[in-house]
């Protein structure tokens, strides 16, 4: 690839960055959605649906349904099944808000904790290699150029969910 810092980039280079996400996201999500695919469910497979509820249900402990369905984006109706699967099988429990009893406040339990590590473990290796192998001045511009990607009007919502140091880096 040409170097960019010299010029613009062309549009082979522009349409190589977009393939070569689209095979990084490939390969990223290979290794939880072989966990997901070896996992014996009772009651129907799982999939990266209930593998993001997962993990930002594990990163933001007491989240609400609501904020969950901001962050994926998807129909009540989706999140419905997905979360109702989630807690049949004992990975998530729900508990009532303290002062709006119709709220409902996520958490994993012990096995989605254990099942959160499973899924996640091969992606944190990955990005640790790859941060050890680029170095933390390329590292730091990877995180700036996947942040530049997010939606100007999401940004701010972007930046509290992943919190801590992130925040002052981007």
């Amino acid at each position: 690839m040409t170097d960019i810092n010299n010029k613009p980039p062309t549009d082979d280079e522009i349409r190589q960055a977009i393939e070569l996400l689209f095979f990084a996201y490939r390969d990223f999500v290979a290794d939880p959605d072989k966990v997901l695919a070896d996992y014996e469910s009772p009651k129907g497979s799982l999939g990266r649906a209930h593998h993001r509820v997962i993990h930002f249900v594990g990163r933001n402990p007491g989240m609400t349904v609501a904020e969950l369905l901001s962050i994926l984006q998807i129909t009540k109706q989706s999140l419905a099944r997905v979360l109702r699967q989630l807690i049949d099988e004992g990975f998530i429990e729900q508990e009532r808000g303290p002062e709006d009893a119709r709220q409902r406040l996520l958490y994993l339990t012990a096995k989605g904790e254990a099942f959160e590590t499973a899924l996640s473990n091969p992606q944190r290796v990955r990005f640790r290699r790859l941060f050890e192998k680029a170095g933390p001045e390329a590292s730091r511009s990877f995180l700036t150029l996947l942040f530049e990607l997010i939606n100007e009007d999401e940004r701010d919502q972007v930046l509290s969910l992943i919190g801590g140091k992130q925040q002052t880096s981007l």
